[in-house]
């Protein structure tokens, strides 16, 4: 239901008074009618009381005097001893002063109260168990809203609400859907006023259960029901009431008519007897319904929210000031549901049309306004659910004339031939009368000079005797005041540059002139158009520049034309006393436009028949077309052969020869004239060229390998732009070597690039002739050319023998075997396939390690020091491989000397470098040291050198007029140990030097790139 306005208090009121002062009335009611009641606000000098039974328009004038018991103090009225009969009532406030008055909305003043029950006996109410009751409860007068709620057999228990029992919060009526033995006792109706906070308590009434049986199930009967139509104001708060009875208890649900689900306000948690909606806005407005449902029926109840709005103003009219005989027009606006009314107030009292005052849809006019329409006004504006007022003030005030805040301008300039207006515009009211003088004497009007109705003056073909001062002079009623200012009479700007047309080739430049003759007093202003748009130099592109170097030019250059800059150039120029301007057309010669309109007229398997529309010459004739086509298989677009030369740009037709069948093409044209070849057109429509019979085979037909009595035949597919039309394939065709006769086989596939012929009849390693031709659905195409191809083989039958392994270091493992010999059964071997595995590997793990030909040994990288491996080896061809050798197991060398060689002394002298070292030590894991090498180079992307010594220290014969790198390095028979850092030798200038180097770096490039030298000697 729509929320009520709360019974026992006013509702607050606001008045306005003279500068948008607004007060604020208020009431408030206490409990029983012997306290005051207190009506606030700002300077109200007068109360009125409006009882709506008996003074339906008009109230009662309230003029407090001393013994009564209203009284007055500050604008707030005070009510005490308050009186039900005396004091209920509508009130309103008016406030005046000096300026006017106005008043206030009206306030209802009511009494809440609550009598009590009248009946102090009730009957008791028998029912089946299982059947729904509705007990009443039939509050005594009131006045107020009231709460309801209902005891049970003794205070203080209350009947709680479930799905199976409802207390209505509209009639305090109680509902058990469906009895049960436990719902057996008396029931007491309890009534709570919620604004004087009292309570009352009804009679007990007995519910009993009869002896006649249990109820039996049936569907439900909506008791609880919400009108049909029910109006909600805008942001208030609505509950909707539903309950039935029924047998099983029935289930309330709810929904809206138009399927819109129910926003996030409406908690549907506690959405079963009560929907309650807060806020309601305009989108909440429609027909919603209540669904009571249970095992043996449904039914509903259907009802319609309507929303209403009180009127909110949104433009008010505000304070002002006016002269006599001046306008006044005041807009008012409001919103609200319904939409609201408008009416105006003077003083108080309402405001009707008439000969200079119109008040229409929220808006006051006045026209011609005197003294007497001073005063405040109110616009009101309203509907059926309630006003509100907007307050201003008027003032119409007379004055003496006033130039104080319009001077006539201090000097005025026109040119000689020229027409200005002097204006003269003083404050007074009323409005008189003007006169004017030039320097002392009265100004003598003539066809030229002319003072006009609203006192300015005007002045035509201006001469240079214009030239002086004029004074304004106005008078009225309450004085005189007048006004002086200047005429100066300059010499008129004349562009000496005559209007032409330029005509420029795309890429040149040109300078458009723009010279003038002026009064050399006046500062020129010089601004370019271009098609009537201003040019923004610095911006565009930086085409346009300006180069006018004199104060009477304003030439513009136009760099690097572009055909978008052809058009209409207007120069303007503008002194403080005139304009001018003056225009050049600009025609701009380029490549012609885009042809429009292509289109394949006729399409063959390799030819095309093209029209076309010539786009705009740009100011050249076209000379030549050029066409171009596109594929899904080309790079782009690529210029095209036609049938016949042809030469000219009148021929809007040509016939593309030399194309692909069966692929589709996009054709685009370019036209040419003397200053270059335009933009292309938009492509075609894509155009398939006919089919026709393949004329490519494959390339690279081979084969060979496979599986056992298979021969394999392998080649390029033909690429789908070389098909020539659908349904491609390839027909292969094959025979043994001194066969005369072919077999044949289809392959219906583009894509294929494989055959395979299995018959157990084709011996191993067997050549055959093959050749590979293609087909589509237009026919058979040619053959490729014959080659040979071998079948498949078998793998090898036998293992190697004599399989040795060595290790060469701790990282390095040679293995070498007896080759197997080919024989008659002609299984080939290709290579050799070694694998091995260290002891804590399992074989199925094993590295792979392959050669290829006859050879019968290698080397085995990579492996781990001090470890032992286990080898095989067995030959391989395309069948596979075959069977595997006994395994050999060797053990690595222990991994050469980890510690770098360190403390590192040199010293150089006499074209000799001397170096010495700390011996290095193997660790126990290690093999021993059997030497040391040493690694020189010039520079850091020279080859180094190297030298070997079995010692310590090593001399090196080399120039010292070099930069030398070194590195050392100690070796034993795992291999190499890590580097010294590097040292690097400077050039010796003195006859020696001495150095030395102790930090270790593992890491060198000499190491990977040295060449090694078992010699004692120097590169």
């Amino acid at each position: 239901m729509p929320q009520k306005n709360q019974i026992g208090t006013t509702r607050g009121v606001k008045i306005g008074v003279y500068k948008n002062s607004f007060a604020q009335l208020l009431s408030t009611v206490q409990k029983g009618f012997s306290k005051a009641l207190f009506f606030s606000h700002q300077s109200c000098s007068l109360f009125q009381i409006k009882q709506s039974s008996v003074f339906p328009l008009n109230g009662t004038e309230i003029n407090p005097k001393s013994g009564s018991h209203y009284s007055l103090s500050g604008g707030n009225l005070r009510i005490s001893h308050l009186n039900k009969e005396q004091d209920a009532g509508t009130y309103q406030c008016l406030a005046s002063n000096s300026f006017g008055t106005i008043v206030s909305r009206e306030a209802s003043l009511t009494f809440a109260y609550l009598e009590h029950f009248k009946t102090h006996r009730r009957g008791s109410v028998s029912v089946r168990e299982g059947q729904g009751v509705v007990l009443l409860c039939g509050p005594p007068p009131h006045s107020g809203d009231l709460i309801f709620s209902w005891i049970f057999n003794e205070y203080p228990t209350f009947v709680k609400q479930d799905t199976r029992r409802f207390i209505s919060q509209e009639t305090g009526n109680l509902y058990i859907a469906k009895v049960e033995p436990s719902d057996v006792g008396n029931y007491t109706c309890v009534v709570t006023n919620t604004v004087t906070k009292s309570r009352v308590q009804g009679p007990p009434a007995p519910l009993v259960l009869r002896s006649d049986g249990v109820m039996g199930e049936y569907e439900p009967k909506i008791e609880v029901q919400f009108p049909e139509v029910v109006q909600v104001a805008k942001g208030s708060t609505v509950k909707l009431e539903c309950f039935a009875l029924g047998n099983p208890v029935p289930s309330i649900t709810w929904r809206r008519m138009d399927g819109v689900p129910f926003p996030r306000k409406v908690d549907m948690r506690k959405a079963s007897g009560v929907l309650e909606i807060p806020y309601f806005q305009q989108e909440d407005a429609g027909t919603y319904e209540c669904v009571a449902e249970n095992s043996r029926g449904m039914n509903t109840v259907k009802g319609k929210l309507s929303f209403y709005a009180p009127p909110h103003l949104i433009e008010k009219p505000q304070d002002v000031q006016k002269l006599i005989d001046d306008s006044l027009v005041w807009e008012c606006k409001a919103t609200g549901k319904p939409k609201p009314s408008y009416r105006w107030m003077k003083n108080g009292e309402n405001l009707e049309s008439a000969e200079r005052v119109q008040v229409a849809n929220g808006a006051l006019s006045i026209s011609r306004l005197t003294l007497s329409d001073t005063g405040m006004y109110q616009c009101v504006a309203g509907n059926k659910h309630g006003e509100v007022y907007s307050n201003a003030e008027l003032r119409v005030i007379a004055v003496a004339p006033d130039f104080s805040h319009n001077q006539l301008r201090s000097q005025t300039l026109v040119k000689v031939g020229g027409d200005v207006l002097i204006e003269c515009k003083p404050k007074m009211s009323p409005w008189g009368v003007i006169s004017w003088r030039k320097g002392s004497e009265p100004l003598r009007e003539s066809t030229r000079v002319t003072i006009l109705d609203n006192g300015n003056l005007r002045i035509w073909n201006a001469t240079k005797s214009d030239a002086g001062l004029y004074t304004c002079v106005a008078r009225n009623q309450f004085g005189v005041a007048s006004s002086t200012g200047s005429v100066t009479v300059k010499e008129p700007t004349i562009i000496t540059t005559l209007p032409s047309t330029l005509d420029v080739n795309v890429g040149e430049s040109v300078v458009l002139p723009c010279q003038v003759s002026h009064d050399p007093s006046l500062e020129l202003k010089f601004t370019w158009f271009f098609n009537e748009q201003l040019i923004h130099f610095g911006s565009h592109g930086g085409f346009f520049e300006k180069v006018g170097g004199q104060h009477s030019a304003g030439d513009i250059m136009i760099r690097n034309i572009q055909l978008r800059h052809a058009g209409k150039y207007t120069c303007a120029v503008q002194t403080k006393v005139d304009s001018i301007s003056i225009a050049a057309d600009l025609v701009v010669r380029g490549p012609p436009g885009p042809p429009t309109s292509i289109h394949v007229e006729d399409i063959t398997d390799t030819t095309a028949s093209l029209s076309w529309r010539p786009g705009p010459d740009n100011h050249s004739p076209i000379t030549a077309y050029t066409i171009q086509a596109r594929t899904p298989f080309s790079l782009g677009w690529q210029a095209v052969t036609t049938g016949k030369p042809w030469w000219g740009g009148h021929r809007l037709t040509a016939t593309v020869i030399d194309l692909s069948p069966w692929v589709e093409y996009e054709f685009r044209v370019l036209a040419s004239n003397t200053i270059g070849t335009g933009e292309p057109s938009k492509p075609s429509k894509q155009a398939r060229t006919k089919g026709t019979s393949p004329k490519v085979t494959p390339a690279n037909v081979s084969g060979g390998g496979g599986s056992r009595s298979e021969l394999v035949i392998t080649w390029e597919p033909v690429p789908e732009e070389l098909q020539n039309g659908p349904g491609f394939g390839y027909v292969v065709a094959f025979r043994p070597h001194g066969a005369t006769g072919w077999m044949q086989a289809a392959v219906p596939s583009a894509e294929a690039s494989r055959y395979v012929f299995k018959n157990e009849s084709i011996q191993p390693f067997s050549p055959f002739h093959v050749k590979v031709g293609v087909y589509n659905n237009e026919g058979e195409g040619p053959f490729g050319p014959v080659t040979t191809i071998y079948s498949a083989e078998e793998e090898p039958g036998r293992a190697p023998t004599r399989v040795r392994a060595k290790s060469l270091s701790a990282s390095e493992i040679e293995v070498s075997w007896k080759a197997l010999p080919w024989n008659a059964s002609k299984k080939r071997v290709l290579g050799y396939e070694l694998r091995y595995w260290s002891r804590s590997e399992r074989e199925d793990t094993a590295s792979v390690q392959r050669t290829v030909g006859n050879q019968t040994s290698t080397i085995i990288h990579g492996v781990k020091g001090s470890t032992t491996y286990y080898i095989s080896v067995r030959a391989y061809n395309t069948a596979g491989t075959g069977p595997p050798s006994s395994p050999v197991n060797v053990t690595t060398k222990k991994p050469p000397p980890s510690q770098p060689p360190v403390k590192v002394m040199w010293n150089a002298s006499n074209s000799k470098i001397i170096l010495n070292w700390e011996q290095v030590k193997a660790l126990e894991n290690e093999s021993e040291v059997t030497g040391y090498k040493v690694l020189y180079k010039k520079n850091r992307h020279s080859r180094p050198s190297v030298m070997e010594t079995n010692t310590t220290s090593v001399e090196l014969a080399l120039p010292t007029d070099e930069d030398y790198i070194i590195q050392i390095k100690a070796f034993g028979e795992g291999g190499e140990g890590s580097s010294s850092r590097q040292i690097t030798i400077p050039r010796i200038t003195g006859p020696n030097a001495v150095g030395s180097a102790s930090k270790v770096s593992t890491l060198s490039a000499l190491s990977t790139i040295a060449l090694s030298f078992t010699a004692r000697t120097s590169l």
